[in-house]
């Protein structure tokens, strides 16, 4: 059985999932791919990791620092994305890396040659743990605010609540249009 419930964040309506042992998702309200290892059945639920979950919520959106291994996490996904999301859960707070600098050392632990930032860019992409697994941490080599599932002025609300100073950052191209 798979349990959700619902979390009023900074960012908006979170809905959080579990399978009753771990947290399988946490998706942004208008998110892409928002539920998308979610089943049809999944009922509303009360189980202990929900309610870490909020917790660990509540405690990073007033401003500190709680450690990802207070609760089990347990996202669905092929062993490339599994392997990209330790990355990304290794990214610190208030730091950012790139996509071409998670290709790299995803093509190291998987004995690869080299990698596709592109391909690295689809798996954080569907990361289903957002915030939790910090994708939002995640920007273009050139210094693009670019790729993030849950919608760039999220991104930008998240790194500046981590104290990164998002100036730095560039808008995607075509975000700069369409501000014009």
């Amino acid at each position: 059985m798979m349990y959700t419930a619902q979390y009023s964040s900074p960012v908006g309506q979170l809905t959080l999932a579990s399978d009753g042992k771990g947290l399988t998702g946490l998706w942004l309200e208008g998110q892409k791919y928002f539920g998308d290892t979610l089943p049809e059945d999944a009922a509303p639920g009360d189980v202990l990791v929900l309610r870490q979950a909020r917790q660990w919520l509540e405690r990073y959106f007033a401003g500190d620092r709680p450690d990802l291994r207070e609760f089990p996490l347990r996202p669905a996904g092929s062993p490339f994305r599994q392997a990209v999301w330790e990355i990304l859960k290794q990214i610190p707070y208030g730091q950012v890396t790139t996509y071409g600098a998670i290709a790299r050392e995803a093509a190291t632990k998987l004995g690869r040659d080299s990698m596709s930032s592109q391909a690295v860019g689809g798996a954080v992409g569907h990361n289903p743990l957002s915030i939790l697994i910090p994708c939002h941490r995640v920007v273009g080599t050139g210094g693009s605010l670019t790729g993030y599932a849950g919608g760039i002025d999220k991104k930008i609300f998240l790194l500046s609540h981590e104290g990164v100073d998002v100036g730095r950052f560039s808008l995607p191209k075509h975000r700069q249009k369409a501000r014009r």
